[in-house]
């Protein structure tokens, strides 16, 4: 049985991935997937990567390229989601923000550097033709850290994915001041180098029993009731969460898609330069 070490946001996202390993589907390709929650996101896993503390994780677009262009040794080995990621723009709820435009010069909360939360900022300021000094950004971890952060007014501003955040929208713990759609897939699969080099055929493995579950979950007549059963959220959310997101069940990647992203980095920047699409990725993936 191969141990494989994997981590993912504690989101709607990834149930699929808890489902598989409920029924035992990766235990039946001789895989022992050792599952982790990152509430902290994709900076956190990254730094889990680096560190050798994971072989794989479930990275959001943006922060896998980033990372990976940046020195990770690892690469992507399957797109995840296909649609795209709607993130939340909160502030404290007696804060006087009402809208994005009101929080040049003010301070965001980031989960930490190199992560969504900050990227997502950079990228949409971009978009509005502004920029963010790095001193506005104040890390506080995750959602635990940023919610007293809004509400103290110590930070002014969180970029967050719009359902997960919704039930702390929902009690006016904090307050949703806009959106902004990811102008990529949202997610995907990294695998460590060294993981790939000596287990390849095991990451393929894993890879097929998750293109099968995601299948089966789209297509399940109770996948909305388990995601009742197994998150916190309202019933019309999880309809409209659900009917919203595409899960990929093939290894392909849109090239252009990529090149997109990299392109967003740079001007950002995020990263130095761009690189060929087929230096993100693994062997196994076909670029379209």
């Amino acid at each position: 049985m191969q141990t494989i070490r994997i981590g993912g946001v504690p989101e709607h996202f990834n149930l699929p991935w808890q489902l598989a390993r409920e029924f035992g589907l990766f235990e039946r390709k001789g895989i022992l997937l050792d599952w982790s929650f990152y509430s902290a996101g994709t900076g956190a896993m990254v730094a889990d990567l680096k560190a050798g503390k994971l072989d794989m994780a479930v990275l959001l677009t943006e922060g896998a390229v980033s990372a990976i262009i940046n020195g990770l040794d690892a690469r992507i080995v399957k797109q995840y989601i296909t649609s795209p990621l709607i993130w939340g723009i909160h502030t404290g709820n007696d804060s006087r923000i009402d809208n994005i435009g009101q929080c040049d010069g003010r301070k965001y909360a980031i989960s930490r550097f190199g992560s969504g939360s900050h990227l997502m900022a950079l990228i949409d300021a971009e978009v509005r033709g502004k920029k963010i000094e790095q001193s506005n950004f104040i890390p506080v971890e995750n959602m635990d850290g940023a919610v007293p952060s809004l509400q103290a007014q110590q930070t002014d501003v969180f970029f967050w994915e719009k359902y997960t955040t919704k039930p702390l929208v929902d009690k006016k713990a904090i307050r949703r001041i806009g959106e902004f759609v990811t102008p990529w897939s949202c997610f995907q699969v990294v695998a460590s180098n060294q993981l790939l080099s000596e287990h390849s055929s095991k990451v393929v493995d894993l890879l097929s029993v998750i293109n099968f579950a995601t299948k089966q979950f789209m297509k399940a007549d109770n996948s909305i009731d388990m995601v009742l059963e197994h998150f916190d959220i309202r019933p019309e959310d999880a309809h409209a969460w659900f009917y919203s997101t595409e899960w990929n069940t093939d290894f392909q990647i849109s090239e252009k898609m990529l090149e997109n992203v990299m392109y967003s980095l740079k001007k950002i920047g995020s990263i130095q330069d761009e690189v060929p699409p087929q230096q993100l990725v693994s062997q196994f993936v076909e670029l379209v």
